[in-house]
């Protein structure tokens, strides 16, 4: 059966506003006008409605005006029509001059784009110049969509570089704008000391526009004593993981190992833990029914959930010295399936690194696909992976000279051992939407779960294991806060690595060979000095001990929903002509636009409030 709980909120509108040459007069000029503005506005709606979808797989919405927009009480009216409607993304389309503070998207809410049509009947062009430097002059950016060649007045194709911008302009502002008043739920606290468990709610407020929710672990214990979960489906979800979900070899010593009746305890704990947090997170109707509760009471307040869009477990050390780890959770609720089916990712941070679950959360809103936590553990030459191993590497590991060991105590989202297929064969990590019955259970026959390492978690529990043995594009980002500076965000686009069998189990077992493994070769420039020389300056550039990774090279579209965030790019490795900002970036300089990045990001401050 599907999974029922569901998110209130995070399916954000856009706009078409369709802006025209307003004079009327003997000649009409708006009148002979008015089909061809409009024939703009429609196929740009065809066009998102065809390609975008929100990260729950339902088609993006998308509405135009009721009428073309001429001056300022038109633009007023389709105000007025927008926020009835929900819109928080703007498109304005032209093929022809207009007035453009009479007729700009004035809203400082909303996420803003202008096509401007390259045509010389009507000065499409001027307009979309002119108001850009308007926006840019009232301190509102705006991306700006211009096509390299010039089109025919009667054309009614959207020219593929044009196509490009706007599709990179809708996918980023749905994901910045499908974030908005949700939540991430943060479960426990600081993990260990790490910086990225150090949760800095006025970021995900100033910048995000989420909330910052919290529980204490406790509150599992709570539940799972008063029944406070569905008891049908715990039944169900326990019938399933027996099923699918193979369990390892133990590496433990005999002495301290778990019993066999210990074990089964713990996957039955594990389950429920599971469940609670999927309640905990999105809420869950059933808890107000008291037939459907293993209490068998209602319980109301429980059942409206945080609303959390993605969340962290802190499990280390205070719960993992005690209670079974959260690695089955964490795994599952980042995966694309589980007994219920395909379903769309969660997205649970490990070791409640709230920094890294956002990345993986950027991802998922941005693809619909699952994302991979890892640690970012050890950079392996070609040289020593020669001296170890006696192989010499290839292919993007040869070119890099190397690649990074991605691995993680089993709470790495099942998508990535790989075995699933695209439609051209190749392996993929697919949206959630287009999962197979077969892809799940492929996926699942793929993994094992490894009875825990009690010198990391005394309490036991399972961790997940599979190789990621194929070679896929992935691009690998990290989220930073820096004090003074404030947040950025770091993209490295590559490739995993196939290794042969015997060389993966020769560097595999030198760190914990019960855990997954993915090794990652990013992409390259060999330029002295670059943050991208190779693999081994990439690992030392690294802002962090974790990475997000997803499947693509989706730095491009990173790069663009950053800027509307106000978040920068401090280092990436995606190709100047792929990068998109809003037009008033460029005032900020066209030489260094990194260095620009900063500067416009720090000028126009977080989206949703002043930061600190």
């Amino acid at each position: 059966m599907a999974d029922e709980r569901k998110l209130v909120g995070g399916h954000p509108v856009i706009g078409i506003r369709p802006v025209i040459d307003g004079r009327k007069g003997p000649l009409d000029v708006r009148g002979s006008l008015e089909e061809q503005t409009m024939g703009m506005a429609r196929r740009a709606k065809k066009l998102y409605e065809d390609n975008l979808t929100y990260a729950d797989g339902t088609p993006v919405k998308v509405v135009i005006s009721n009428w073309t927009i001429g001056g300022v009480r038109e633009a007023a009216l389709c105000a007025e029509q927008f926020k009835k409607e929900g819109v928080d993304i703007t498109l304005s389309v032209t093929p022809c001059w207009c007035y453009g503070s009479e007729t700009m998207d004035m809203d400082p809410t909303t996420i803003k784009g202008v096509w401007g049509l390259n045509a010389t009947e009507r000065p499409g062009a001027v307009y979309l110049a002119s108001v850009l430097a308007t926006h840019a002059q009232k301190g509102i950016p705006a991306f700006g969509m211009y096509g390299r060649d010039v089109q025919d007045a009667d054309d009614d194709t959207i020219p593929e570089d044009v196509t490009e911008m706007l599709l990179r302009f809708g996918r980023a502002a749905v994901a910045a704008a499908s974030l908005r008043g949700l939540s991430y739920l943060q479960i426990g606290s600081v993990t260990m000391g790490i910086g990225g468990s150090i949760i800095d709610p006025d970021f995900i407020e100033s910048y995000l526009g989420m909330r910052m929710e919290s529980v204490d672990e406790v509150e599992i214990l709570r539940r799972m004593d008063e029944g406070i979960y569905d008891k049908d489906e715990f039944e169900r979800a326990l019938k399933w993981t027996k099923e699918y979900c193979k369990e390892g070899w133990d590496k433990n010593p005999d002495w301290i190992q778990k019993s066999r009746e210990v074990k089964d305890e713990q996957w039955e704990f594990t389950v429920k833990m599971y469940i609670i947090i999927k309640d905990l997170m999105r809420g869950n109707a059933r808890l107000a029914d008291e037939k459907a509760t293993a209490g068998g009471q209602k319980f109301e307040e429980e059942a409206l959930g945080h609303n959390a869009v993605a969340g962290g477990f802190q499990g280390q050390r205070q719960w993992t010295d005690h209670w079974p780890n959260c690695d089955y959770p964490e795994a599952f609720l980042s995966t694309s399936f589980d007994y219920d089916g395909a379903r769309e990712p969660y997205v649970l941070a490990t070791e409640n690194d709230c920094l890294n679950g956002l990345c993986m959360l950027f991802e998922k809103q941005l693809t619909g696909r699952a994302a991979l936590f890892s640690d970012v553990r050890t950079y392996w030459s070609g040289k020593s992976v020669k001296r170890v191993t006696g192989y010499e590497i290839e292919g993007h590991a040869k070119d890099a000279d190397g690649f990074l060991h991605l691995i993680n105590s089993g709470a790495s989202a099942l998508d990535y051992s790989g075995v699933c297929k695209d439609e051209n064969g190749q392996p993929a990590v697919k949206p959630w939407w287009k999962l197979t019955e077969q892809d799940q259970k492929d996926m699942a026959a793929a993994t094992e779960w490894m009875p825990a390492d009690n010198g990391y978690f005394r309490g036991g529990g399972y961790s997940s294991r599979f190789l990621t043995n194929v070679e896929m594009p992935v691009t690998m980002v990290r989220l930073n806060l820096v004090k003074g500076l404030g947040p950025f965000l770091q993209i490295a686009e590559g490739w995993t690595v196939a290794l042969p069998d015997e060389v993966t189990d020769t560097i595999w077992k030198r760190t914990d060979y019960t855990w997954p493994c993915t090794w990652f070769a990013p992409r390259v420039d060999h330029v002295p000095g670059s943050a991208f020389e190779d693999a081994y300056t990439v690992m030392r550039n690294w802002g962090a001990n974790h990475g997000a990774i997803v499947y693509g090279h989706i730095g491009a579209d990173l790069i663009t929903f950053a800027s509307m965030l106000r978040i920068p790019v401090a280092m990436h490795n995606v190709p100047d002509e792929k990068i998109y900002r809003p037009a008033a970036w460029n005032a900020f300089g066209t030489k260094d636009k990194e260095a620009a990045d900063y500067r416009a990001c720090a000028t126009y401050g977080p989206l949703y409030k002043a930061y600190k």
